[in-house]
């Protein structure tokens, strides 16, 4: 009799700005029960500063995954994912678009700049938290994610 491995708990860094989106993305982590851990940051500049470990974020872990809003305060979500993608010890970090925007110039600059997922917001609750779970599911249970040594 073979048991199915349990999915390793992963960092998650959501970089969301909107307080009932965050509320939202946590009780989705929370309600599937895998124990990954959930960091937020509510900027552009502070995703920078946490993902480089400046300043109150010094001591912040290198996330496994990313849910990246694109309309963000100080630097926007299509800047952080540029820098995050052109920066070696970043670049194989998931990251996954997170945003209310489902225009086509939105898509497709995001995957130019190497999202590795686009997903249009749900405005319905149950919606939201269904999509949260599926992001989850998947880049915990399906995918293998790189774990730098």
């Amino acid at each position: 009799m073979s048991t199915v491995p349990q999915p390793e708990p992963v960092v998650v860094l959501l970089v969301e700005d909107d307080a009932g989106d965050e509320l939202m993305t946590r009780e989705a982590f929370e309600d599937n029960k895998i124990g990954n851990t959930l960091y937020v940051v509510r900027d552009g500049l502070e995703a920078l500063d946490f993902l480089h470990r400046r300043g109150e974020h010094a001591d912040a872990p290198l996330p496994d995954l990313i849910l990246l809003d694109l309309n963000l305060p100080k630097y926007d979500g299509r800047e952080v994912l540029k820098q995050i993608k052109s920066d070696a010890r970043l670049s194989h970090i998931p990251v996954v678009v997170l945003t209310t925007s489902a225009a086509e110039e939105d898509i497709l600059r995001s995957y130019r700049l190497h999202a590795n997922a686009y997903v249009t917001k749900p405005v319905d609750f149950d919606q939201f938290i269904r999509a949260i779970r599926q992001i989850d599911e998947f880049f915990v249970t399906v995918v293998r994610l790189p774990r730098p040594s």
